[in-house]
This record gives structure tokens, C-alpha cells and sequence, in this order.
């Protein structure tokens, strides 16, 4: 679902983002996110966005704290600009955001709004505005042997023909945000410097994870 707007760098976002903390969601940039949206403070939320930018802070909260308490969040998250809309008769909302570029948490505002707002900087980001960058780098066969591997452990299947036309940056990015993996993994993803970082970062989870469920003791990535 492409984008009536192009951003071209962080100047072009704004200061201050509303955030949907979602534990285990990872947005990545040029990415594409469905979600079921149902609770009064986020509906609130995607009617604010479309009546503004179009633009929601995808991050995860803090789970090891007091779960009776507003959760803190995790220092990085991606902000997406709302791309499909729809409503569903029965209260909820069916959207789709595109990732833009991934944010550092500055601080959370005091707002009278339900939803959270915080200050988010981009400009820590801003080799996430260009599109494929690094892709050559990226360990192609590598990934689609721990994909297979995978598949196969799983019981999964895969669209092997369009995985192989897939790009490098659609592969790894579309791959770490369907991974089954936790928060933290899905955090490190996300905070993974490059796509060759991220790369080597799911192709390590995924080995570690299936060595786990083999019942292997000593694990090796390499």
C-alpha cells in the first residue's frame, strides 16, 4: 500500500508523535503493519492522527515493571504513517501503517489526551529515509537457510517464489517483523544499527531458538 507522501528526512516529521504501545509489534521502515484497532483510547487516537499527520509511534512498553502501573516505554520505536483505513460497523477500525524511520524516545508528555504522546528525535535515524541502503551487504543465502530451516522445523510454508524476488531490505525487515520472537528480540531487531546488523541478528535468534527446541545444550552462532 504505497504512500501519498514521501518523507525525506527527519525535518520532515514531527516533534511530538502520538505512541501505541504494543508489546511484541516491531514496525520497521518501508514496512507494512496491520492492526485491529478496538479500545476506546486508541480509536481516540487514529481519529486524532487522521484529523493531523497520519503519523503513530509504534512502540513496545517495559514488561518488568508493576503491571498495575502505566508501563514505561523502551527507548526506540519506528513511527508509521496511517496508509489503509476502514471501519468495521461494530466499532472498530482495520488500518495498515507504512513504517517512515525509526525514533529515540526523548520524553513522554503530560497530555489530556487518553492515548500517550511523547517528543521523539529522528535525526539519530536518518539513514532510515533511504530506501534499500545497505543491502548489498546483507548475507542473502545465510538468511534463506535459516528460513528454510525454519519452514521446515515449523511446519510453515512459505512463498519461496516470492521470496526470491524480494529484495534484501523487504526480506530481512518483513522477516524480523513476522518473527514469533519476544519483545526483547524483537527490540534488538529493531534497534540493529544496519540490515546487514539485522540480518545477522535474525539469522542468530532463529538458530538459537530451533538449537533450543532440539534440546542442544551448547549452542554456537556463528
Amino acid at each position: 500500500m504505497p504512500s501519498n507522501v514521501h518523507y525525506q528526512g527527519p525535518e520532515e516529521l514531527p516533534e511530538t508523535i502520538p505512541v501505541f504501545p504494543l508489546a511484541g509489534a516491531l514496525l520497521l521502515p518501508r514496512g507494512h503493519m496491520p492492526l485491529n484497532i478496538f479500545e476506546p483510547r486508541y480509536l481516540a487516537m487514529i481519529d486524532h492522527a487522521l484529523r493531523e499527520n497520519r503519523l503513530i509511534g509504534m512502540i513496545q512498553p517495559e514488561l518488568d515493571g508493576d503491571a498495575s502501573s502505566t508501563p514505561s516505554l523502551f527507548p526506540v520505536g519506528c513511527v508509521g504513517r496511517l496508509t489503509e483505513f476502514a471501519e468495521t460497523g461494530d466499532g472498530r477500525y482495520i488500518i495498515t501503517l507504512t513504517g517512515i524511520a525509526r525514533f529515540r524516545l526523548v520524553e513522554e508528555l503530560t497530555v489530556a489526551t487518553p492515548f500517550r504522546q511523547c517528543r521523539a528525535a529522528f535525526l539519530p535515524y536518518a539513514r532510515d529515509f533511504v530506501p534499500r541502503l545497505g543491502e548489498e551487504e546483507v548475507d542473502r543465502p545465510a538468511l534463506l537457510d535459516a528460513l528454510r530451516l525454519f519452514s521446515e522445523a515449523k511446519s510453515v510454508e512459505i512463498d519461496w517464489d516470492g521470496v526470491s524476488h524480494a529484495p534484501n531490505e523487504a526480506l530481512v525487515n518483513a522477516l524480523s517483523m513476522m518473527s514469533p520472537y519476544g519483545p526483547r528480540e524483537k527490540q534488538a531487531l529493531l534497534e540493529a544499527p544496519d540490515l546487514k546488523t539485522r540480518a545477522e541478528l535474525l539469522v542468530a535468534i532463529t538458530e538459537i531458538e530451533l538449537s533450543r527446541e532440539a534440546g542442544e545444550t551448547d549452542i554456537t552462532v556463528q
